[in-house]
């Protein structure tokens, strides 16, 4: 009855930790380490995507307002925070197609083609910035597995070696060294499931993103195209792109 008594108080799960081989503690740290850091990354991209969606549905109804674009453009421009996701798309093309159309020279066909590079280059830098770190969620996913299986390996390894020394096939003998390396496997699996969670649905978000971007870029192309046939009045111009770029509206 003591023996029982004395077993069950040796297997909590900080007993276990603390008397695991030294190459087990390793891999749990490891997997400890991975566990924090992706659930950092999930929070933090959680409320990365989650404002990225908010400020395209705020940009999209302004936008559709029936809002002059040049006014839209200078508000956007003397906003204090530096303009990312559709306003920052929206201000790369609009500010290149003003700046192109005080060249005389340049046909409607290249203002537009212009503007649409420039949004473009603003497109892949956002997409950029909301895909980042979401590689550490996949390798965390994939890899934390395996590395938990390494140590559950490493403390059945140990367990029979320590078994063949005791030289008794009992329960007592194996109880612990077997009940360490299933920890291993535990956390490995409690590093990596929230990862791979985290990962697709993240990895869809961004995606929905870039097609409203996509969808955007295409709808302002035609906007511009539509314009690019008329010159900005010069009455009020000044030198910046904002008043050199077209009037409009996104009507």
């Amino acid at each position: 009855m003591n023996d029982e008594i004395s077993v069950e108080s040796n297997l909590t799960v900080i007993n276990l930790v603390l008397e695991a081989s030294l190459a087990v503690q390793i891999v749990l740290a490891i997997l400890v380490i991975a566990s924090i850091a992706s659930w950092w990354v999930i929070i933090d991209k959680r409320w990365m995507l989650k404002q990225a969606a908010g400020d395209a549905d705020d940009f999209e109804a302004t936008f559709w307002s029936g809002i002059d674009l040049a006014s839209f453009y200078r508000q956007i421009s003397e906003a204090r925070r530096t303009a990312i996701g559709m306003a920052g798309i929206f201000q790369a093309g609009y500010r290149e197609f003003g700046r192109l159309r005080q060249e005389a020279s340049l046909t409607g066909h290249v203002l537009v083609q212009g503007a649409q590079r420039a949004m473009n280059v603003s497109q892949i830098r956002e997409l950029d910035r909301l895909e980042q770190n979401l590689a550490f969620l996949a390798t965390v996913a994939s890899t934390s597995p395996y590395v938990g299986l390494f140590g559950t390996v490493w403390g059945i390894m140990t367990a029979f070696y320590d078994l063949a020394g005791a030289g008794a096939a009992t329960i007592d003998a194996v109880a612990q060294p077997i009940s360490e390396a299933l920890i291993a496997t535990a956390l490995g699996l409690f590093a990596a499931i929230p990862a791979q969670i985290a990962y697709n649905r993240y990895a869809d978000k961004v995606d929905r993103l870039q097609v409203r971007y996509n969808t955007f870029t295409e709808e302002l192309t035609s906007i511009l195209e539509r314009s690019g046939g008329r010159r900005p009045a010069p009455a009020g111009a000044t030198a910046s792109a904002a008043a050199s770029a077209p009037a409009g509206s996104a009507t």
